[in-house]
C-alpha cells in the first residue's frame, strides 16, 4: 500500500481492507497484472495532453507492458504514452482538461482534491499546472489499480488516487482547490454533494464542477437510463448547478463552458471495448439519446469560498489540515 497522504491517516485501515486480494472478485486478477510490470527507468516523463514516459525499452518489455495494462481493461480517462505503448483511453481527456484550465484561478502550490478522479489523468494535468499535491478520490477500484500502474514509471508521489466515496474524506480536512467531474448528476442529493464540496474546500479557495446538463429552464430527470448510463438522477439546466454551489455558500458562481459530447471525444477503443457514446445517441434522430432525452451537454462551473465564509469557525479550525 503506497503511503497515505497527509490527513488521511484514519483511512488507512478502510484503505488496506479495499485493496487486499479479497477487497473485489477480479482483485487477484488485478494485482496479477502489475506483477510482470517491466521494471523500466523513464528518461523523459511530459505531463502534457498525453501522458509519457519514455526511455529505453526492449521489444520484449513493451509486449510485456502492453499485455499488463490490457488486463486492467476499461481505461476510461487518458491518453498515456508510456514506453512505446499508447493507451488509447474512451475519453479524450485532454480535451475536457483544454476546456477548464483556462477559466482556473492559479493552482501554483495548491492541494488538490479531485473528486471522482478516476484513474488520475487530471490529477498528473493538475501536478503539470503547478499543483503541489493532488489527493484524488474514486470508489472503483480497478481505477486505483490502473493509477498504481502508471505512477510507478511517472517518477512522481504527489498525485495519489484513494478507493473512496466522497463521503469517505476525513472530515476536517480543507483543500486550496476542489474538483468534481461528471460526478454530481450521480448523486441522489446533488444539493448535498455541493454542501460538501463546501465544507472540503478553504477560506479563499476554488471549486470547478463539471457535469451533464439540459438545455432550458428545467431539468431532466430520467426515468430509467440516460445515454444508457445507470444511476443518472438529475441532470440539471446550468442555473440549476449555479444554484447548487451558491446555495452551498459559494461566492462568484459563473458558467465558463457549455459544449456538446461528441463522438470523436467519447468513443470505444482497443482499450475500451464496451459501448460508448456512439451506441446511446439515436441513429435516427440528432440531438436525441437512444432513451429519446437530449443528447449530452456538458458544462463547466466554477466558483471561490469567500476567505470569511458563514462556517468561519469551523474553516479556521481547519486551516492545520489543508
Amino acid at each position: 500500500m503506497p503511503a497515505v497522504p497527509r490527513g488521511f491517516e484514519p483511512c488507512a485501515s478502510l484503505l488496506d481492507e479495499r485493496l487486499a486480494a479479497g477487497g473485489h472478485g477480479d482483485m487477484v486478477r488485478w494485482q496479477a497484472a502489475l506483477s510482470p510490470l517491466p521494471a523500466l527507468r523513464a528518461t523523459r516523463v511530459d505531463l502534457g495532453a498525453t501522458i509519457t514516459a519514455e526511455g529505453t525499452a526492449s521489444a520484449t518489455e513493451r509486449r510485456r507492458l502492453e499485455a499488463a495494462l490490457a488486463q486492467l481493461h476499461p481505461w476510461r480517462k487518458g491518453p498515456f504514452h508510456l514506453f512505446g505503448v499508447t493507451i488509447d483511453a474512451e475519453w479524450r481527456s485532454d480535451w475536457k482538461w483544454a476546456r477548464v484550465l483556462p477559466h482556473l484561478a492559479s493552482l501554483e502550490g495548491h492541494r488538490v482534491l479531485d473528486v471522482g478522479c478516476g484513474n488520475g489523468y487530471f490529477g498528473w494535468r493538475m501536478l503539470e499546472a503547478g499543483a503541489r499535491e493532488v489527493v484524488g478520490v474514486d470508489p472503483t477500484l480497478v481505477f486505483c489499480m490502473q493509477h498504481r500502474a502508471i505512477a510507478g514509471y511517472l517518477d512522481a508521489r504527489a498525485n495519489h488516487v484513494l478507493p473512496l466515496r466522497f463521503e469517505e474524506v476525513p472530515p476536517g480536512l480543507r483543500f486550496d482547490s476542489v474538483f468534481s467531474m461528471g460526478v454530481i448528476y450521480h448523486r441522489r442529493d446533488p444539493a448535498e454533494h455541493a454542501k460538501r464540496l463546501f465544507r472540503h474546500t478553504r477560506p479563499g479557495g476554488q471549486v470547478v464542477l463539471e457535469s451533464l446538463v439540459v438545455e432550458g429552464a428545467e431539468p431532466l430527470r430520467p426515468r430509467g437510463r440516460y445515454a444508457r448510463m445507470r444511476n443518472v438522477w438529475l441532470v440539471p439546466d446550468p442555473a440549476t448547478l449555479c444554484g447548487w454551489l451558491e446555495r452551498a455558500g459559494f461566492c462568484d458562481v459563473r458558467t465558463v463552458d457549455v459544449g456538446a459530447t461528441r463522438v470523436d471525444e467519447q468513443r470505444a477503443t482497443a482499450w475500451m471495448r464496451f459501448e460508448s457514446l456512439a451506441a446511446a445517441l439515436d441513429p435516427d434522430r440528432p440531438g436525441r439519446t437512444v432513451e429519446g432525452h437530449p443528447a449530452p451537454l456538458r458544462a463547466v462551473v466554477v466558483g471561490r469560498k469567500r476567505v470569511y465564509s458563514r462556517d468561519g469557525d469551523a474553516d479556521r479550525g481547519a486551516r492545520e489540515a489543508t
